[in-house]
């Protein structure tokens, strides 16, 4: 018994293979996401080509100089080259998206740049203070101007920094949080004059914020300059981030939930609390470390309302309270040498505090995209 094959498909030949192609390959899609080969060696080419190229007009053939302008002129001709190049084997799509994806690589690696020479200049500048092991166990009380690193710390600052945000976050917090689930939950012809409210007060200058609690707690109501003066300054700051951040991480909360809580009888406020609040939880703490990552670095607001010191003070309610932004101007300030390496020192460690902010605010958000 013989069995007979199918009629090959319109278009094909007998055996497979699509004669529309001079080459005689089956149409194949276009790999995207990784780099190929063409890709590599265009990108080498122009690279290369592109730096010969420039250092030539650059220096040679015109009276030009400075290493900015020769970077912005080597960037400026390596997308022409990689255009041009990319050009001869690849349709114009396949052009277009490759100088879109050099451009865009380019700026993020410019903002890279930025952000990691400040942090390499700022760790290198107060290595001489943090190397030390008492500028992590002692204060600056007796420390003169003339004293080496091996005296003073920043006790005293670091302290001062975490008891003001922990007052900022207990104050700011609860009506953060109250503002979101108004915004969301209730809603009404109100909500938007507080959602408006809350979007321009992101935008808000932290020196208003100090002189608005200098000018109702200091001068209105007798207060003197303390951390509990600096960490209301503080909150007002830190309100509209963890607002705002949690009324988007309530939007995302699915209706279904809602509904079927209510369908089961559950109050609306028992449809927050117990439905909604959990579904949210790490949108709402990526919302909390956001606010203490703008709060911790604030410098005009504890400069008007706590007032410098050089003693270990936790108290906030009574004398002054130094906190480590206060610390790094007044250091940074001073022009005494050992001070301005003790500044730089401070702004160590308040920047790896703020990237651990930040780490842990993405990580939340990793885990609540996860789920």
């Amino acid at each position: 018994m013989t069995l007979l094959s199918p009629p090959p498909m319109p278009g094909t030949s007998g055996t497979g293979v699509n004669p529309s192609h001079p080459d005689g390959a089956d149409d194949q899609p276009r790999t995207v996401g990784r780099l190929t080969q063409d890709d590599i060696a265009s990108l080498v080419a122009a690279f290369v080509g592109s730096l010969a190229l420039t250092w030539l007009v650059y220096f040679q053939l015109l009276p030009l100089s400075g290493k900015v302008g020769f970077l912005f002129c080597w960037y400026a001709a390596f997308l022409a080259v990689y255009g041009l190049v990319s050009s001869f084997g690849n349709p114009r799509p396949v052009v277009v998206d490759r100088l879109w994806g050099a451009a865009v690589a380019g700026a993020a690696g410019v903002v890279f740049f930025a952000v990691l020479s400040v942090a390499i200049y700022t760790l290198v500048k107060g290595e001489g203070a943090w190397i030390h092991g008492n500028f992590w166990t002692h204060d600056m009380a007796g420390v003169g101007p003339t004293e080496t690193l091996t005296h003073g710390g920043i006790t005293h600052a670091v302290a001062g920094s975490l008891i003001e945000l922990a007052i900022a976050t207990a104050v700011s917090l609860p009506l953060g949080i109250g503002t979101a689930i108004y915004m969301v939950e209730i809603g009404g012809r109100f909500s938007t004059v507080v959602r408006t409210v809350v979007e321009a007060m992101t935008a808000l200058p932290d020196i208003l914020a100090g002189l608005f609690i200098y000018t109702v707690l200091q001068l209105g109501l007798g207060f003197q300059r303390n951390g509990f003066c600096a960490a209301m300054a503080l909150s007002i700051m830190m309100l509209p981030i963890i607002a705002r951040s949690a009324d988007v991480s309530l939007r995302v909360v699915a209706g279904g939930l809602r509904e079927a809580s209510l369908a089961l009888g559950a109050s609306r406020w028992a449809t927050v609390w117990r439905v909604v609040l959990p579904t949210a939880r790490s949108g709402l703490a990526t919302a909390v470390i956001l606010g203490l990552a703008r709060a911790v670095g604030e410098t005009a607001p504890v400069l008007i309302t706590s007032g410098a010191s050089t003693f270990f003070n936790t108290n906030p309610l009574k004398n002054p309270m130094n906190s480590l932004p206060l610390f790094i101007f007044s250091s940074v300030r001073s022009g005494e040498p050992t001070y301005i390496t003790r500044g730089f020192g401070a702004a160590s460690v308040l920047l790896v505090l703020v990237v651990v902010l930040f780490i842990a605010a993405r990580l939340l958000s990793r885990e609540k995209t996860k789920r």
